[in-house]
């Protein structure tokens, strides 16, 4: 290619870059700053029914078994994992929650308890909570990092949270890409 061409084609970028000043530039910037978050309400959903609740894995330290009602996973455009588990005892005795996982934050809400005629009661107090692990009552930690929230990131679907919870874990959760 001739040097003269070439020195030509260059010219006007180098010119544009130069005669660039701050203002200018503002008309190329794009906005990388950060929305804030907004939480979206959450609806309560039916009571849950024993052929849709899917049982989950927690810890060789309980006799409680755990429980995420498959019809009530949803995730909202919040980026929260919303669900009912339904936690029960070995004497029969059933705790039921509608609850809401935060996992860019690593947080959990709790918006409702199940009633045993199948209405819920609101929370008195429903705010974020930091998930803790622990060694007992670890329901939590094993919702956050094994099937709703694999490396801290939101399932895309409710569907993928409930196939993770039949398969006894999501693939991502021990770093494989699904």
């Amino acid at each position: 290619m001739n040097k003269h061409l070439l020195l030509l084609c260059l010219l006007p970028t180098t010119s544009l870059a130069a005669g660039l000043d701050q203002s200018s530039w503002g008309k190329f910037e794009y906005d990388f700053e950060e929305k804030p978050w907004a939480e979206l309400e959450a609806r309560l959903p039916p009571a849950p029914k024993p052929e849709n609740l899917l049982p989950f894995y927690v810890s060789a330290a309980t006799d409680n078994r755990f429980f995420v009602d498959s019809a009530s996973v949803t995730v909202g455009e919040d980026g929260v994992v919303r669900y009912t588990l339904v936690v029960k005892s070995a004497t029969g005795a059933s705790n039921i929650s509608y609850e809401g996982m935060r996992c860019s934050s690593g947080e959990l809400k709790r918006y409702a308890f199940g009633r045993n005629d199948g209405s819920w009661g609101k929370a008195r107090n429903a705010r974020w909570e930091e998930i803790r692990y622990k060694d007992v009552n670890r329901q939590h930690h094993m919702l956050y990092d094994d099937f709703f929230c694999p490396r801290g990131i939101a399932v895309k679907s409710p569907a993928e949270a409930v196939n993770a919870l039949k398969r006894g874990e999501h693939p991502g959760s021990k770093g494989i890409a699904w």
